[in-house]
């Protein structure tokens, strides 16, 4: 059986979403990263940075949320959460991904070390106005690749729109308008579904 290793409210959460979407049987393990516990010598024998999500799977251990999410997406592809077989379509997925990690949640994860994530005196409070104005600049380029489609990449949904869905919420929490109408609505729609629901509920409950 898998095994994650997550915490509420981080990026695990988009791990244990994409588990939900491919129904796959899963045990969660809650690291509780503000009692220190991803500093314990047995987490960081398993992470050495000390940070979630991992995934166990027999003797494969993974870190990172994206690999993570396209790994379940291929081992578990009647999902449809990766594109099979189709070297374009996997090349778009790729693309957004990466934009996820790289150009949208990058301005958020600033405004998190410099807010509160940082030991205070690591904190420089004049990057907090350009962070905002960079996660608006790649807010753009979002909207225009989305237009009006359902989806980021392609006709289905897949571990790319976790990804980016995910970091869309990580916006709302900061209350940092997405500015674009189809962004919202596309937050919106991709956040009540019911697997994203299904993983809520199972982190909270560890």
């Amino acid at each position: 059986m898998l095994t994650v290793y997550g915490c509420p409210k981080t990026r695990s959460a988009r791990v244990v979403w994409a588990l939900e979407e491919a129904g796959a049987e899963y045990a969660y393990h809650k690291v509780d990263l503000f009692t220190g516990a991803g500093r314990q010598p047995d987490y960081l024998a398993l992470n050495p940075a000390g940070k979630v999500p991992a995934l166990v799977d027999g003797t494969l251990t993974l870190t990172e949320s994206a690999a993570i999410c396209t790994y379940i997406g291929d081992r578990f592809p009647a999902s449809g959460l990766t594109p099979q077989g189709d070297i374009a379509a996997r090349a778009c997925y790729n693309q957004w991904c990466y934009f996820a990690l790289s150009e949208l949640e990058q301005p958020l994860w600033t405004l998190a070390k410099h807010r509160f994530a940082l030991p205070e005196k690591r904190r420089v409070p004049a990057v907090l106005e350009t962070a905002q104005w960079e996660f608006s600049v790649a807010a753009r380029i979002l909207a225009l690749g989305l237009g009006e489609r359902e989806f980021i990449s392609g006709d289905h949904f897949s571990a790319a729109d976790i990804l980016i869905a995910h970091t869309l919420a990580w916006a709302q929490a900061f209350a940092l308008p997405l500015g674009h109408d189809n962004l919202d609505a596309y937050a919106a729609r991709l956040l009540a579904r019911p697997a994203f629901v299904r993983a809520q509920a199972r982190e909270l409950a560890g």
